[in-house]
């Protein structure tokens, strides 16, 4: 949605919500390790990273797969009675995040929310020597999320916040091999 403002008789629009592109997509899925190899296999896709328990991750398994500019995510829950378990046997296999990418994550979350969108996430500041992440989220339709993601200076996806089940694009945090 575009805002118009009138300024000395000419009307210049302003987009309140400049999107940049998709950081990545994470689908909560029943088998992530077939999938991320049907994806390699018939789509071209190469591996990322990886978690689950041997990189101390115990409630779940993600493989974080790329192809070009499009980056997935394929997370399988390890134990039943916990929201990816029940998103996947309400659901089946389907995207749960859509992370855009933004200048301003906090403006984002901030325009979204006072025109009606619910918060998922209030911004959130994650920093570490690789640089600055920060991101916010709203719910959309169903139970699916869309994330604002602003980086600084942050150059592979390594880091998984077990708070809320969100990949960050962080240097280097236990969890994930490379």
């Amino acid at each position: 949605m575009l805002t118009e403002l009138a300024i000395n008789k000419e009307i210049v629009t302003t987009d309140f919500l400049p999107l940049h592109g998709t950081d990545y997509v994470e689908f909560y899925v029943g088998n992530a390790k077939q999938a991320a190899h049907f994806y390699k296999t018939a789509f071209g896709f190469q591996s990322l990273a990886y978690a689950g328990p041997e990189t101390g991750v115990k409630d779940r398994v993600s493989y974080v797969i790329q192809q070009n500019k499009l980056t997935f995510m394929l997370t399988t829950p390890l134990r039943t009675g916990n929201e990816i378990a029940d998103h996947v046997y309400k659901h089946g296999d389907g995207v749960k995040v859509l992370a855009l990418k933004v200048d301003d994550a906090a403006s984002a979350w901030q325009e979204t929310t006072k025109r009606g969108g619910k918060s998922y996430l209030e911004p959130t500041v994650l920093k570490d020597e690789g640089g600055e992440l920060v991101m916010s989220g709203i719910h959309t339709y169903g139970d699916t999320v869309h994330l604002f993601i602003e980086r600084k200076i942050i150059p592979v996806f390594s880091c998984l916040d077990l708070r809320h089940g969100i990949l960050h694009l962080l240097q280097k945090v236990p969890g994930f091999y490379m």
